[in-house]
């Protein structure tokens, strides 16, 4: 999606996937800010689809690997350079295909691995925010809430809620 069909709000997904052996899947981009570093598959919502349905699909886009949303783990807003509102949700999923080989989107990414939290917290080539969540429990998130009405009048074709379980 090009910058300027974003506008000045602009809304992502990012995922972690964590395998059997509790690795993460990470990608390494090939452009922008993220260029050469670790970072989770993501990508901007596009407006015909739900936030964590961008996850799913941006996941499989950038990796071939298929995955089921868990919950949402956590929220990254920021503004650039005063004129542009970056939100990102990010979700925790788990892979329908555990094993299976990358199919790695090479137009964006030089390569994807599964690599643990401890390996990424001590790689000088990790996003800052991916950094940041190698040093918190992130296998616990908000859960989904479907099958919810807002009623009529706003509109929705879809709608989920995502909360913390208490």
């Amino acid at each position: 999606m090009a910058k300027q069909e974003r506008g000045n709000v602009w809304l992502a997904a990012a995922g972690l996937v964590v395998n059997e052996k509790s690795e993460w899947l990470v990608v390494k981009k090939r452009y922008g800010g993220l260029k050469g570093k670790w970072s989770l598959p993501a990508g901007f919502v596009m407006q015909n689809e739900t936030i964590d349905q961008a996850v799913v699909r941006e996941v499989k886009e950038e990796t071939g690997i298929d995955c089921e949303v868990l919950g949402m783990i956590g929220f990254r807003s920021g503004v650039i350079r005063e004129g542009i509102s970056d939100n990102m949700a990010i979700f925790l999923l788990k892979t329908r295909d555990e094993g299976r080989a990358f199919d790695v989107q090479l137009s964006e990414l030089y390569e994807a691995a599964w690599l643990s939290p401890e390996q990424l917290a001590k790689d000088q080539d990790v996003s800052v925010m991916l950094h940041e969540m190698a040093s918190y429990v992130v296998e616990e998130g908000f859960q989904s809430i479907e099958d919810v009405d807002p009623g009529e009048v706003f509109g929705y074709t879809a709608y989920k809620l995502f909360f913390k379980k208490q």
